[in-house]
């Protein structure tokens, strides 16, 4: 059986840069499950698989079809209890939810504004058009004006990572001395940014540098798959 996990690109499908998409990947090297990848761009998502889904990742497991990166690590969960877990039971699943919902509300929208022109950059002209007219009506503004407002995003992005900081001084990873679906949440959008902008948001010698250079090792080195922008 072939599992196919449609990920989001641009021009350079070897480079996918989804956050979310990221989250899976690593889910999937957790669980010792191969998987082909199979890039796509923005456009492109409501055409998948009949029009199942209008995001990414959507992940196609034999006849099974799960989109959402949560779900989907649900999801591996479930039906591949014998390997090794992503949540260490349903206290690592209520942790992983807070850890989810302090990346997307925190970490999400600097990274967004600080790399949105790289980002759009990065796209195909059709792409291109969809992102500004979708990132526009998100923010409010053009993505000019987005982009000059991630500016001052990046003085203060490192202490909305203190909480992350804090805790690390006390383990190697946020799922305590062996990564979880946590883990790769944070990872996630760090990769994000990693891959499609040239801004660095880690310092090196920090804790949170040192753990991210853990999670770019893990499963053989699948971060570092893709090089830094």
């Amino acid at each position: 059986m072939t599992r196919k996990l449609y990920a989001l690109c641009g021009t350079d499908r070897t480079r996918p840069f989804s956050p979310h998409v990221w989250k899976t990947k690593l889910s999937l090297a957790h669980k010792g499950l191969d998987f082909d990848v199979a890039p796509v761009g923005f456009t492109e998502i409501p055409k998948l698989e009949q029009g199942v889904t209008k995001i990414v990742p959507l992940l196609r497991d034999g006849e099974k079809l799960v989109s959402d990166s949560f779900d989907i690590a649900l999801y591996l969960e479930e039906a591949y209890p014998e390997r090794p877990t992503l949540f260490g039971g349903e206290g690592g699943k209520a942790m992983a939810r807070f850890v989810e919902g302090w990346s997307q509300m925190t970490l999400h929208p600097p990274i967004g504004r600080i790399a949105i022109m790289d980002i759009h950059d990065s796209l195909e002209p059709v792409d291109r058009a969809y992102f500004r007219q979708s990132r526009e009506k998100r923010f409010g503004t053009s993505l000019e004006a987005t982009a000059a407002a991630g500016r001052a995003d990046l003085e203060t992005f490192s202490a909305k990572l203190e909480p992350l900081r804090h805790m690390l001084k006390f383990q190697p990873f946020i799922g305590g001395d062996r990564p979880l679906f946590a883990d790769y949440i944070v990872f996630g959008a760090l990769q994000w940014a990693r891959i499609v902008s040239p801004h660095r948001l880690l310092a090196a010698g920090d804790v949170v540098s040192d753990w991210f250079e853990r999670c770019l090792d893990l499963h053989d080195g699948l971060g570092r798959s893709v090089t830094a922008a």
